[in-house]
């Protein structure tokens, strides 16, 4: 066996941040000084290796000298720190209104996993996605105006579609914030989800889009080039923390990881 220096390319005041976090953890359930294997900073440093990695368990338990069984509830213990740090919907949306924001952007993206056992009524399988042709998770997530994410959904199996999950998860919050004035701009896949989401007019069918009235195109495309910057909130989530590509732990996990990849991604900042 070969041993060799690494690097973690993690801002270290992120590093700190999650020890405080797991060190304050520790304390309330009262965990005697020293009866862990790991303190509080090597514990942080295994969490954010397969955060920004996505090393495999076994190798993060190997490397800091504890069981696998340790590494995967080390690794659990970790995400559920920092999900409990995500913001609530509704305090975002208040934030925004006092920020002075002109709007917020709603979209969904599929967090790829491993395949699970789940059958739809249909006989389908539940986690899997026909639109994306993979197994994994639906997670709703709303962002600013310049794209920076601000909030996560929990996870829908990757069967259900884009305004199923909003309406589960994000849209009776949003209705409140348009009364507010605060509007959300979203593509096509919202259509029919009420007022205040704001998404394109759909074409009629087997025709043009030099169909539709000149000022419905107009609109159209302003709602199009606004919410496009929010397809860099997903984005930027998934290439600076790597898990979020294809998770492996249970698909039912998604939404805690995806709400602590984004406590983490604020933290970076």
């Amino acid at each position: 066996m070969v041993t060799y220096v690494a690097t973690l390319d993690v801002p270290r005041h992120v590093v700190d941040h999650l020890s405080r976090l797991l060190a304050a953890h520790r304390r309330r359930l009262r965990t005697p000084r020293g009866s862990r294997a790991l303190g509080p900073f090597r514990q942080a440093v295994l969490v954010l290796r397969w955060f920004r990695e996505r090393a495999c368990v076994h190798c993060l338990a190997r490397d800091a000298g504890v069981s696998q069984a340790t590494g995967y509830r080390y690794l659990h213990e970790g995400i559920d720190v920092l999900a409990d740090q995500a913001p609530d919907l509704h305090d975002v949306l208040n934030r925004c209104r006092r920020d002075g924001m002109t709007h917020v952007i709603l979209d969904g993206t599929l967090i790829e996993s491993d395949r699970l056992a789940g059958v739809r009524d249909n006989g389908n399988d539940l986690w899997f996605s026909q639109k994306h042709k993979a197994f994994g998770g639906n997670v709703q997530f709303l962002s600013s105006p310049d794209g920076s994410p601000l909030w996560v959904s929990d996870v829908e199996p990757g069967s259900t579609p884009d305004i199923t999950a909003a309406r589960i998860h994000a849209l009776p919050a949003l209705y409140k914030a348009a009364t507010d004035g605060l509007p959300t701009l979203a593509d096509k896949g919202y259509i029919g989800a009420g007022i205040g989401i704001h998404v394109p007019v759909r074409r009629p069918k087997g025709k043009s889009e030099q169909a539709l009235h000149a000022d419905t195109r107009t609109t159209n495309t302003l709602i199009r080039d606004l919410r496009a910057l929010g397809e860099r909130a997903a984005a930027e989530l998934k290439e600076r923390w790597r898990a979020l590509k294809h998770v492996s732990l249970s698909p039912s996990r998604i939404g805690d990881i995806a709400r602590a990849a984004l406590v983490l991604n604020r933290t970076w900042k």
